[in-house]
Order: structure tokens, then sequence, then C-alpha cells
């Protein structure tokens, strides 16, 4: 492993990015007829204010972030979460002891919403695709109750197309952490073996990537498989690695919040032709993949350049449903290269490349890159992939 540490970009922002992020939530509001935004779950929570804590991990306690027409958020949270909160950029922090089922804050968050969208207004909460309330339904249909004369508004646009286009802050770490694990699969022959476990070989990725300098890693998925894999998101297993058998470690890992999603594929000791030739294919549908993604490019676009690498060099089929996605504060972001996703590439917004396909009956090859859209080509933030499946010896 490389001892090397790369130099690490500054945690956290300037107060000035969750101000340009406010007003510009608050210029679509306008637009939109909304009062205020309410707003529950981590990312959009810490998108709005820097509160970064994995306390989110339990679902006991719910959290509040009230975005008003004018002036700063408001945040509704449990006093264990006050000190925290305090340090951000916020100025205006209500709390109340929790756990408390009888009354989880939504008596504070009613009367901070009457102040705030005060007579008969709309309130904005996020409700459509890849969002949820996160909130008892019992404690949200007690909310609306408490506010007759407000209307609860679908605000998923807005927060939407806020966050799909990153600010240079937060590409700057979406690339450190992709370098990092870059750096983790290059070296990753180096620790792995022939005859290891599924489960040994993991550890030891995680224990490479901590010691590269990632924060944590949230999501690894993937296994052995003889002559492919057949299922790429169970958990490991005690099965060996053994000659002839196909890795693949697709990844997640973290820096200050901002998430890697990509993947990389080795063979132990050689590997078939078959196999030879459905890497050589996706890797060829993510070079399509390259090359269609540009500014004003849509989705479906990114996807059927793709898909048709992958249908021309003889793919039985991908029932995953897409092909990349965007990415950042979250493993899985909007948008969603799929047909039917209309939506256009803007500079700087982050997504992944990953061309998948069946390439043999019950046999899967994925590939996965992450790049950020620019004026002209997209800059790879993941460093690419070997072109020649890499083997293990």
């Amino acid at each position: 492993m490389n001892d090397q540490r790369v130099p690490e970009p500054t945690r956290g922002f300037p107060e000035q990015e969750f101000a340009t992020r406010t007003d510009a939530a608050q210029q679509a509001m306008r637009a939109q007829g909304l009062d205020a935004i309410l707003v529950m779950t981590e990312p959009e929570v810490r998108y709005f204010s820097g509160f970064l804590t994995p306390f989110w991990q339990s679902p006991t306690r719910p959290w509040f972030l009230v975005i008003p027409a004018t002036g700063k958020p408001v945040a509704v949270i449990p006093a264990i979460g006050a000190a925290v909160m305090e340090r951000t950029w916020l100025d205006d922090v209500h709390t109340w002891s929790s756990p408390n089922p009888e009354d989880e804050g939504i008596s504070i968050l009613t009367d901070v919403l009457r102040g705030i969208a005060a007579g008969s207004k709309s309130i904005g909460v996020p409700m459509g695709p890849e969002t949820q309330i996160r909130m008892p339904l019992l404690d949200f249909e007690r909310l609306k109750s408490a506010l007759p004369n407000h209307s609860f508004i679908d605000a998923t646009p807005i927060i939407r197309e806020l966050r799909m286009t990153k600010s240079e802050t937060e590409i700057g770490k979406i690339g450190h952490v992709c370098s990092l694990m870059s750096t983790v699969f290059e070296t990753l022959p180096n620790f792995v073996h022939t005859g290891m476990s599924e489960t040994d070989i993991f550890r030891e990725f995680k224990k490479a990537a901590l010691d590269q300098g990632v924060d944590d890693v949230a999501y690894l998925v993937g296994g052995v498989g003889q002559g492919g894999l057949e299922d790429i998101i169970s958990p490991p297993s005690s099965q060996q690695a053994q000659a002839g058998d196909i890795l693949m470690l697709d990844t997640g890992a973290t820096f200050d919040g901002y998430f890697c999603d990509f993947d990389r594929n080795y063979a132990f000791g050689h590997a078939d032709d078959a196999v030879k030739r459905a890497y050589e294919i996706v890797f060829k549908a993510t070079n399509a993949g390259l090359d269609a993604a540009r500014p004003g490019a849509r989705c479906e676009d990114i996807f059927h350049a793709m898909q048709s690498v992958m249908d021309a060099g003889g793919a039985l089929g991908n029932d995953v449903g897409r092909i990349g996605h965007g990415l950042g504060m979250q493993l899985t972001e909007w948008p969603s290269h799929r047909p039917g996703d209309t939506t256009e590439l803007n500079s700087g917004m982050v997504i992944t490349l990953e061309p998948g396909m069946e390439f043999v009956p019950g046999k899967v090859m994925v590939h996965e890159e992450n790049i950020v859209i620019r004026d002209g080509s997209p800059e790879l933030l993941s460093r690419r992939a070997p072109a020649e499946l890499p083997i293990i010896g």
C-alpha cells in the first residue's frame, strides 16, 4: 500500500457556500409560490446547514430544517445535536429533549412554521422520487392538522435542481475520494491473492481504503465467481478465490460526507475468452458514454450510447434499469441514465457511467467510472480502469 498520503481538501465549506445554496432555493421558492421549505433527511439538512454527523444512523429521532422565504434556515432538532448544529452557519436553533414519542418536536416545528409562513401559506416538502418523509407518518398528519390553512406542496424539483449541479468545492471532495480509491484499486493485487475468502478480501480492501485516507467505506459489494459473477449485491461469503475466478468490487467510500462510486474487475490466474470479451465490451461502452457526456445531452442519450455498444457486442440483457446515475452527498443521486430520463446534463454535474451486461447466461460484467460534466469533454474523477482485464497472480 502507498504510504504517501494525498493532501486533503479543506474540510467543510465557507459560509458563503451555504448562503449561495439558500439564496438559490429562495429564488426558486418565489418562482413556485412557496413561503417555506421543510426538509428532514440527512442530505438536505446537511446541504443547507453543514450539519455533518453519523448520528443519522439511529432512526429514533427526527431532524427538521425550515428554509424561509428570506434569511437563514431555521433548525428544529433534538437537543443531543445542538452543539454540532450551533457550530454551523445557522443562528436560529430550536431543540427539545428526545426521544419523546408524545411530541417529537412537532409542536415546536408547528410554531416555527406559523411564524415563518403566517396565514394561508404554501410549505414545500420533498415528496417525489428518491425523497422520503423522515418522520412518523402520524406526526406528519399531526403537523398538517395543526396548520389547517397551510398547503403542503412537492418541493422535489427545487431540491433536485440545486443538488444535481455541484460547486467546485463539492467536486474537489468527490475527486479526492475518487483518487484515493483509484490508488486502492490499482494496488489491490498486492494484498489480494488466490485462496482468500470473499470475507477476507472485503476486509483487506476496507483496511487498505482507510489506510489510504478515506473517512469510511460505507458501501462495498461484489464478490468472486467462476467465469463471472451471478450476483453483485450480496454480502461477502466464505467462498475462496480459485484460478479462473473473477473478482468484482464496487465501492462507495466517503471523504467529508461525499461519495465515490465505481468498481473494478480482476481475474485470478487467468480468464476465459468470454470474460475477456465482456470486459472489452463494457470498456468500449464506457468510452461511448464519455463521448456522449456533454452539456446539453440527455441522460437517455448516455444510456443509448452505452447500450448500443453492448447490444452490438452480444449482450444478453441488463435488468437493473439504468447504467449510471448522479453522485455526491449520497451514493446514488438524481438523475438516472435510463430510457425516458430527459434530464439535460449541465457543467458541474457529477455522474457515474455504469454499463453492465449479461454476457453468458447467468453471468454479468459491470464497469463503472465517475466523471464531472465540463464545457467540452467530461473530466474523469476516478482514474480510468485498465483497457485489459487485470490478472491477479
